[in-house]
């Protein structure tokens, strides 16, 4: 899948992100038809919250789902109306799984881990920057 850049008014951005969610206590609760309708549901939400997903996969306990979005977004924002519809609709239709390992009405742990990412290694980006022709006063200074 090609990546397209992001702009909007006077800038352009690249900006990806990979999101890894847990199933509360790590239950292996999610199926492959469970995956494939999240995956419906992420695109959904991405379309709405202006972002794109780029790839989404998992395993029974967990999820990872790369993106790209917009540099005013509100990341805390989105990931918790993301678990928080993605929850309420897989618990609605798919009750009867659900409920073999759910008493109550959760399925996303509380936390979640986030990183940044990008087309190049941090390696490769400082050697790019340290080769820049920067002006003499520049150099001298350590710029």
């Amino acid at each position: 899948m090609k990546d397209d850049f992001v702009a909007s008014g006077r800038s352009v951005s690249d900006l990806k992100a990979h999101l890894v969610l847990t199933t509360k206590y790590r239950r292996k609760v999610l199926t492959g038809e469970m995956l494939v309708r999240l995956t419906e549901i992420v695109s959904d939400l991405c379309d709405k919250w202006g972002c794109k997903m780029i790839e989404i996969n998992g395993e029974e306990d967990h999820v990872h789902l790369l993106f790209q979005y917009y540099p005013q977004m509100e990341l805390p924002k989105f990931i918790s109306n993301l678990k928080s519809i993605s929850s309420r609709r897989l618990r609605s239709e798919f009750s009867e799984r659900v409920n073999q390992f759910y008493w109550k009405a959760v399925f996303w742990n509380e936390s979640y881990f986030i990183a940044s990412c990008g087309g190049v290694t941090v390696t490769v980006l400082k050697k790019y920057i340290e080769k820049q022709d920067s002006p003499e006063e520049g150099r001298r200074r350590g710029i």
